[in-house]
């Protein structure tokens, strides 16, 4: 009893800071909130504010919500006070890391068999751009991933796609096939008339080499727009 007792009295003495690693000692990572898993990437507090409490400021600036969390650049998440640049750091790879784990079962399938399934994998990855990004998926004659790339990076409304960069990739990988994606930061999922013209060059281009382009899928928050299941490949 007096075990106990002297061990209750311990804890309490811990630091602020420490707590919500003792208790995902004691109880495990999913006993603890989210805001005192941020805790623990955020290591320690300012002489007046625990890092529990600059983690729930860090998390109410983004709605409570993990998934805003993710958008915020290292730039953005050193605006919260008490953050600086190295724990900045630290959360944008810990989120980084959430978003690859989200993102790594379609990766490891033998066959990509449909647009959804490919679809919610591109979603994982690319949602959280705050700008354009274009990308390719390029795969085996099984339809097998063999890799995924970002060929740009655009602004808010659009990015480039350079078909010679694509192709000379896809015959690096010797691929046979690929498949095109880019997302909408704004939602909106309609393409452009400019998606449909890349999408046309790149099949056209990719014809001369025996590959072929089975799909252009635009993703957002929203869900996503297959090219293929549309009928306007």
């Amino acid at each position: 009893m007096e075990n106990l007792k002297m061990a209750s009295s311990a804890i309490k003495d811990w630091a602020a800071d420490d707590r919500p690693r003792e208790k995902m000692l004691s109880k495990g990572a999913d006993s603890l909130s989210n805001s005192e898993l941020l805790a623990i990437l955020i290591n320690t507090g300012q002489r007046d504010r625990s890092a529990l409490s600059i983690a729930q400021d860090l998390l109410q600036s983004g709605n409570n919500n993990l998934q805003e969390l993710g958008k915020f650049s290292i730039h953005d998440l050193q605006k919260i006070k008490g953050i600086g640049e190295a724990k900045a750091i630290a959360i944008a790879a810990a989120l980084e890391l959430g978003r690859r784990r989200q993102s790594g079962t379609i990766i490891s399938k033998t066959l990509v068999r449909s647009s959804n399934e490919i679809a919610t994998y591109l979603q994982a990855v690319l949602k959280d751009h705050p700008y354009e990004v274009f990308a390719v998926v390029y795969l085996n004659r099984g339809n097998k991933i063999k890799s995924f790339e970002i060929i740009s990076r655009g602004g808010l409304t659009g990015t480039v796609a350079d078909p010679r960069l694509i192709l000379k990739k896809a015959l690096e990988e010797n691929a046979t096939s690929i498949v095109l994606t880019h997302n909408h930061p704004s939602g909106n999922l309609a393409p452009s008339r400019a998606d449909h013209d890349i999408t046309q060059k790149i099949k056209q281009a990719a014809s001369y080499f025996d590959i072929q382009v089975l799909d252009h899928i635009i993703v957002s928050e929203e869900g996503y727009f297959s090219f293929a299941d549309e009928g306007i490949m």
